[in-house]
């Protein structure tokens, strides 16, 4: 098999070309989808328990309110100033003219966006977004189908075309990047012992092990 000199030059550059591994979610470039979160839907969700999901849904949606993100489409009665976009018909959300044009007045070029259902609300308009250009970044927390089956299938439809899968907690993490951060430690401890209260849990034994805790020999062993 005969390569020409061109071609083993070019093969050799592109291995040779560091390869970025993530994209990073810039606060300063980033704009909050919440997409057809409502009570009937949400009743098509079993991949998650509903206690579980409602927290998520909501979780997503109060991502604005810790300030990282502007603001497009949110819960109406979380954000009542957001942009609300009520589509007539279309299942994809990119289908409507109004809602193209408030995505597009954002300005920003990268889109954290949760819907139901996922294979439906969420993966229809992640792709249309990734053929726009769009950086999209798809909240598995906050996105919930029939099945788990459903779910792996359209997360790795997503994925293979692009869209960049993360959950609540690693979002909120990449956005503020450090916790000395504005918004940092203060505005996020809040929102995690709200929304993820695992990490809420550890907060509250850090703080009550200083306040009000007792040290003992053997504990010193551990850390």
């Amino acid at each position: 098999m005969f390569v020409s000199t061109a071609i083993k030059a070019a093969f050799l550059l592109a291995v040779s070309m560091p390869v970025q591994a993530w994209n990073r979610l810039d606060k300063d470039n980033a704009a909050l989808l919440v997409i057809d979160h409502q009570v009937g839907l949400a009743q098509l969700v079993r991949d998650y328990g509903t206690n579980d999901f409602r927290n998520n849904m909501l979780a997503h949606s109060a991502i604005g309110n810790v300030r990282m993100v502007s603001l497009l489409k949110e819960i109406m009665e979380m954000h009542p100033n957001a942009t609300f976009v009520r589509r007539q018909g279309e299942v994809n959300a990119w289908d409507n003219a109004d809602f193209r044009a408030a995505v597009k007045a954002t300005g920003k070029k990268q889109l954290i966006i949760g819907g139901i259902v996922t294979e439906v609300c969420t993966s229809f308009l992640a792709l249309s977004l990734i053929d726009e250009g769009y950086e999209v970044f798809a909240n598995t927390d906050a996105s919930g189908t029939f099945d788990l089956r459903l779910a792996e299938d359209a997360n790795r439809r997503m994925e293979k075309a692009g869209v960049t899968l993360m959950g609540l907690f690693g979002i909120v993490c990449d956005l503020m990047r450090d916790w000395r951060s504005k918004p940092g430690l203060n505005e996020l401890l809040p929102f995690l012992d709200k929304y993820q209260f695992a990490y809420g849990l550890v907060a509250r034994h850090h703080a009550g092990s200083i306040q009000n805790g007792t040290l003992y020999p053997v504990e010193l062993e551990l850390i």
